[in-house]
């Protein structure tokens, strides 16, 4: 289609579809860079919840499954003393001198949980073993699953979960990522001592609780 004009005596034509197709690759491109992030968010894996700083509903959550058994909950160990300056428990293999207040804070909380109807094991390094003693009151020799974890530690945790008792595993950051990338939800990157709880209710479908760092369980409420 084209448009005739007569500006000050001068005949002018406009080719409107040409004006039509520019208008529309505008606007495919305006909708292409619009279109991508979404899509990209959309695909994103989903956080993980943090289930303190008065996330009551996910708190609530945490309670309800703790008292049916049904969850599986990975603890990462205390500072390690091969990482740190401070100084050691015993030898550098193990944890700092000052992270076994820690163990055993993080470890009363779990007390006012229950400890009653929960399994515990722990991986064979020093760090874990020393971490599960302070943290547990139980430290075993280690299952060598609890370290070497890789694409496999959904399917262990699940191998060794009892219908109606919880399951404490004291593990390693790269279990913990594991188990994060097993359930497909994004990395959560968690400091040590800290809790990364899985309810497995339904144990052909396992669905990701949430974390608790270990400083943050004072935030922790479910009123």
């Amino acid at each position: 289609m084209e448009l005739r004009l007569n500006l000050f005596g001068v005949n002018r034509s406009i080719d409107l579809s040409g004006l039509a197709r520019f208008r529309n690759t505008w606007v495919v491109l305006a909708a292409s860079v619009l279109v991508i992030p979404l899509t990209l968010w959309l695909l994103a894996p989903a956080a993980v919840p943090d289930l303190a700083h008065g996330n009551i509903a996910g708190a609530q959550a945490l309670a309800r499954g703790w008292a049916e058994g049904d969850m599986i909950v990975l603890v990462r160990h205390v500072e390690r003393c091969d990482h740190s300056r401070a100084p050691c428990l015993s030898g550098r293999d193990g944890i700092t001198d000052r992270s076994r207040s820690a163990a055993v804070s993080v470890g009363a909380q779990f007390e006012q949980l229950g400890l009653t109807n929960a399994d515990i094991y722990n991986s064979p390094t020093m760090r874990t073993v020393q971490t599960a003693g302070y943290m547990f009151n139980h430290a075993a020799t280690g299952d060598d699953w609890l370290i070497n974890c890789k694409g496999r530690m959904l399917r262990d945790a699940l191998a060794h979960k009892i219908a109606g008792r919880n399951l404490i595993l004291v593990t390693h950051s790269e279990c913990m990522e594991q188990l994060e990338k097993d359930l497909k939800v994004a990395g959560s990157d968690l400091g040590y001592g800290a809790s990364l709880f899985v309810s497995a209710a339904n144990p052909a479908a396992p669905q990701m609780l949430g974390f608790i760092e270990a400083s943050d369980w004072r935030t922790v409420t479910n009123r």
